[in-house]
């Protein structure tokens, strides 16, 4: 795995990854395990356990809760899970969500707004409300969501509304429980070069329509890079595992685009 690591950063604590089957969910998951966090990992994948698996050769307690984090049902499992556990809940990164489809907004069916909305939204939403009262029996947390530079974007409007409650939602819980110790940031992740996707969020093989709305999407996001490239897992999950750590003790409210200079 590449990235620079600091051994010792997480030690005692325990974090909560969510979507941690693949991509930056799974490479901020064995940062994690590498800098000494115990883990308690979620998906709906069953791929999560290949995850967990790394992260106990790496030398962590890690565990396994699968669920469906669009439910606050599902979040609230996860999060009961890692206390019963681990005994207390200190690092939450909500990385669950994703564009489903790229294309023009008046294209998108009225279900697949809500679907977009449901997958990139409501899980960062439910999951925070569901870990809230166990830091607040702590006296102390640290929530990271995933957002994205993609609230400025084409072909992908009802993601990007997701995305910009997801800036908001960081927003005002910071506000609110600052005073109860409790940190909530965001990062807004550019363009990320990943392996294909081996759960894809749409199973249905793009048309060659589809694929040429996806590739302006790409050029767009490489236009608005100052960089003019995509980023890495690695440096997502470097400035993840940044706002989650107590070197950010005085970071709060804060969404930082790590997007090569796309402020989104």
């Amino acid at each position: 795995m590449s990235g620079i690591v600091s051994p010792g950063r997480f030690d005692g604590k325990i974090a909560v990854v969510t979507g941690a089957a693949q991509g930056i969910g799974r490479e901020v998951a064995l940062r994690l395990a590498r800098e000494g966090a115990a883990l308690l990992l979620t998906d709906r994948s069953e791929i999560v356990e290949e995850t967990a698996a790394e992260a106990r050769d790496l030398g962590a307690r890690a565990a396994v809760q699968r669920a469906d984090a669009e439910t606050f049902e599902g979040c609230e499992s996860v999060m009961a899970a890692a206390v019963a556990r681990f005994g207390r809940l200190d690092v939450l990164v909500n990385n669950v969500g994703g564009s489903i489809w790229f294309k023009p907004f008046a294209h998108y069916a009225p279900h697949e707004v809500e679907a977009e909305i449901r997958r990139s939204l409501f899980p960062t939403l439910w999951c925070c409300r569901a870990a809230l009262p166990h830091m607040l029996a702590n006296g102390a947390g640290s929530i990271v969501n995933v957002s994205s530079v993609a609230t400025r974007g084409v072909n992908r409007v009802p993601y990007a509304a997701a995305k910009g409650g997801v800036n908001a939602l960081t927003a005002c819980l910071a506000w609110e429980y600052a005073g109860h110790g409790i940190r909530v940031n965001a990062v807004a992740p550019g363009g990320t070069e990943a392996p294909p996707r081996r759960v894809p969020r749409n199973p249905a093989p793009p048309s060659d329509q589809e694929r040429a709305w996806i590739a302006e999407v790409v050029a767009q996001t490489k236009a608005s890079s100052l960089m003019h490239r995509y980023g890495t897992a690695a440096e997502q999950a470097a400035a993840i595992l940044f706002l989650a750590s107590d070197e950010a003790s005085y970071v709060t409210g804060v969404t930082l685009p790590v997007a090569g200079g796309d402020l989104g």
